[in-house]
């Protein structure tokens, strides 16, 4: 199983050895610890749950499911399967090593928050003239006609922009640092800075 939790901690570029420059996110990725394998008879479904980090202060009720894997993780997250992992089991760890330069992987993160927006700043609208008397420079202008006297949902208008899970796929592993725990992956990732992303390769 390729997945992993870590963090975002930047961006930098790398330099081949013909001179192609090349955008890097850098991920923290600190060893996981699988703390539950869930199957389709107790539980309704196949997914493995694993943690990340190091909880210092933990309630029971954590205390009490993480129990069997001996681990304290702060964070946690599962990751769906769609056939059972014979070489998992409860307490073991999935480090940076689990992946190899050149393979493919989907990233999920949640992007920045940008706060309520108008049409402008998050659907990229026209403004309207500003010359010959036009009055509607930044409004989202006419909604709807007559009929059928509603707002079909989905409608392109101002809200709330960013601070939504988002997923890029098909980025490619750059780097594998096993000493600093650190993994680089080609392209952009969601999110700022410290900021927890997912990491699935893709069979």
């Amino acid at each position: 199983m390729k997945a992993l939790i870590g963090r975002k901690i930047g961006m930098t570029s790398t330099i081949s050895d013909n001179g192609v420059v090349t955008a890097v996110t850098l991920l923290s990725a600190s060893p996981n610890i699988i703390t539950q394998i869930k199957n389709t008879e107790t539980d309704g479904y196949m997914a493995v749950q694993m943690g990340a980090e190091e909880y210092k202060k933990m309630g029971k009720a954590q205390a009490g499911h993480f129990k069997a894997s001996k681990a304290q993780p702060k964070i946690t997250r599962e990751f769906r399967i769609t056939e059972p992992e014979e070489d998992l089991s409860v307490g073991s760890q999935i480090a940076a090593d689990v992946f190899s330069i050149g393979d493919t992987v989907h990233v999920t993160g949640t992007s920045k928050g940008k706060g309520w927006a108008g049409t402008i700043k998050r659907w990229n609208f026209h403004r309207g003239r500003k010359t010959h008397g036009g009055g509607s420079y930044r409004r989202p202008g006419s909604i709807g006609s007559m009929y059928p006297q509603k707002i079909f949902k989905g409608k392109k208008m101002a809200g709330q922009m960013g601070d939504e899970q988002v997923t890029v796929r098909n980025l490619k592993i750059a780097l594998v640092d096993m000493e600093h725990n650190v993994i680089g992956v080609t392209g952009a990732v969601p999110g700022p800075r410290k900021g927890i992303v997912l990491v699935r390769g893709v069979k």
